[in-house]
């Protein structure tokens, strides 16, 4: 196990885990193991957008990534104040925490990294993030290629590819409220959209295949997963969402990853 590691142990559907415990409260991860995939959308994928070009990514590393998206009782622990706005006591502790901007996460992570020094957490790279979305399918869903509220939290006055409408719960939910995906990671789609380290890039495919980090600047920051206000084409696997680092509202929170990987991405 890890030096931070307060539990660690192997699950037969899911494999490796360790906890993090800070203080009361506890964030598991699972072992991502490195591969190749097809990130992007094919152009056969209803409702897909002109910056989803399909392209084989490897990644030659594996990391740990959260099995959920932070929660606000660990950002509360981390950083003594909680900004959601979706906080009305105990029971919004385990909903992820929202209204943080990038750089908001960057300060996060920091000072997480100073009570852990072994434990190098930072946000996923875009590829790593759909890497694990996909958790080895190739629908526009980890479940598949429908979509009802029953599955995700987002509006669901806005379906995806014509099927039924559904319920809009006008709010975040439990960051465990929906089933996780084959790899253990729960509400890779909907509830909260996640920051990303990447620089957003619209023609991403000139990207290293190994590796990818994104470019070296930019102007917004990538995005992934969809939010309790999204519709549901956005809730897909290849969908990229960007937002400037500076910028925050009641549907972006993060992931954390674990692991190295070069500074820049994060300057």
């Amino acid at each position: 196990p890890a030096p931070w590691a307060s539990a660690y142990g192997e699950e037969a559907d899911y494999g490796y885990w360790q906890e993090l415990t800070v203080a009361a409260t506890t964030q598991r991860f699972y072992w991502i193991h490195p591969g190749r995939f097809e990130m992007g959308s094919p152009e056969s994928e209803p409702e897909r957008y002109d910056d989803e070009t399909q392209h084989p990514v490897t990644l030659t590393r594996g990391f740990w990534l959260a099995d959920t998206a932070v929660t606000q009782a660990l950002w509360q622990t981390v950083m003594g104040e909680n900004p959601s706005r979706f906080s009305s006591g105990e029971e919004s502790d385990n909903r992820p925490v929202e209204q943080v901007s990038w750089e908001d996460c960057k300060v996060f992570l920091e000072r997480l990294n100073g009570l852990y020094p072994h434990l190098n957490a930072r946000l996923p790279s875009e590829a790593e993030w759909e890497y694990a979305c996909r958790a080895g399918t190739t629908t526009p869903f980890s479940f598949g290629c429908e979509l009802t509220t029953d599955q995700a939290n987002y509006n669901g006055n806005y379906p995806y590819n014509q099927g039924g409408k559904g319920v809009h719960r006008q709010t975040t939910v439990d960051a465990k409220h929906f089933a996780p995906n084959p790899w253990g990671l729960y509400q890779m789609h909907g509830n909260v959209w996640e920051w990303c380290g990447d620089w957003y890039r619209k023609d991403y495919e000139q990207d290293s295949p190994v590796d990818p980090l994104g470019p070296p600047e930019g102007s917004r920051r990538v995005l992934r997963g969809g939010g309790w206000f999204s519709g549901g084409r956005s809730l897909r696997a290849a969908d990229r969402g960007r937002g400037r680092p500076g910028s925050a509202d009641d549907s972006i929170g993060l992931r954390l990853a674990l692991g190295q990987i070069p500074s820049s991405q994060r300057d």
